[in-house]
């Protein structure tokens, strides 16, 4: 298993002096967004693109097949250190690089605060799409990194797991319901992603120290498996990625998420 070798995590001012042939800048913004400004030579990849649904169940990975041709059309090689980034906060982009982890792709980085601190900061950008040549990228999905319905049942117990709900306080509390029904998986804590973000510092992530007492404070500590999830493991894939930046040994994303376990009347589930 090929080890990390990219810092999780890259800043702007870092990203703007980086001169490198591998280098693959991937914009998840909307193509709105996209089209209006971007970091030059950045190419555009849309989410949906490396999603796939099973009504009502949203967010779950594709197929290898479907992989590799998307990671192809945008250039993509084994060597591609890729650079992710959206205009949202992150979780376009981290859903992205969750992805590349599952297939065992560890060159990659979040641009911390993404399209929002770049242009805040007024860094180059440019209108003109990008078009690479096309690469030749087989995706290979490896289970280190996700975690099923199944799964995850047979482990609600296990005191070496740890949940993690990354959704609102009123999803979680079963306030706010978007699925047949409200609640949160039992034993999952919840941390709201956007508690994640500094709005002060355009939307970067929280200094290291902040976020690692925010963990620890609801006993997501590194010596359990950390399992994140949300209603499609989007908001939850930016969770993700901060814990891997953390250095967080063993973390898994659960796909279907929400959008899974609270439209299955098979599955416990938990309010308030």
């Amino acid at each position: 298993m090929s080890q990390q070798t990219t810092p999780v995590v890259i800043e702007p001012e870092q990203l703007e002096q980086l001169e490198q042939d591998n280098l693959l800048i991937v914009d998840m913004s909307n193509l709105a967004n996209y089209s209006r400004h971007h970091i030059p030579g950045a190419v555009r990849l849309e989410c949906s693109s490396i999603l796939a649904h099973r009504r009502p169940v949203m967010g779950l990975l594709p197929s290898n097949l479907q992989l590799s041709e998307v990671l192809s059309d945008i250039g993509m090689t084994e060597e591609s250190w890729v650079v992710a980034c959206d205009e949202e906060g992150g979780g376009k982009a981290s859903r992205f690089l969750w992805t590349l982890d599952v297939i065992g792709h560890r060159k990659f980085s979040l641009l911390n605060g993404g399209m929002r601190a770049w242009l805040a900061e007024n860094r180059p950008v440019n209108d003109e799409p990008v078009s690479p040549p096309a690469g030749d990228y087989t995706a290979r999905r490896q289970e280190e990194h996700v975690i099923n319905r199944e799964q995850l049942l047979q482990c609600l117990n296990d005191p070496d797991i740890a949940l993690v709900d990354a959704r609102s306080p009123a999803e979680f509390r079963g306030d706010d319901v978007r699925a047949a029904r409200g609640g949160h998986i039992p034993g999952a804590v919840n941390l709201d992603w956007v508690k994640l973000m500094d709005p002060a510092r355009n939307m970067r992530l929280r200094p290291e120290n902040e976020l690692r007492e925010m963990f620890e404070a609801l006993s997501i500590t590194p010596d359990k498996t950390i399992v994140v999830y949300c209603q499609t493991h989007h908001r939850s894939s930016l969770t993700y990625i901060v814990l891997k930046s953390l250095g967080y040994p063993s973390i898994k994303g659960y796909a279907g998420a929400w959008s899974e376990w609270g439209n299955d009347s098979g599955t416990p589930v938990s309010t308030g």
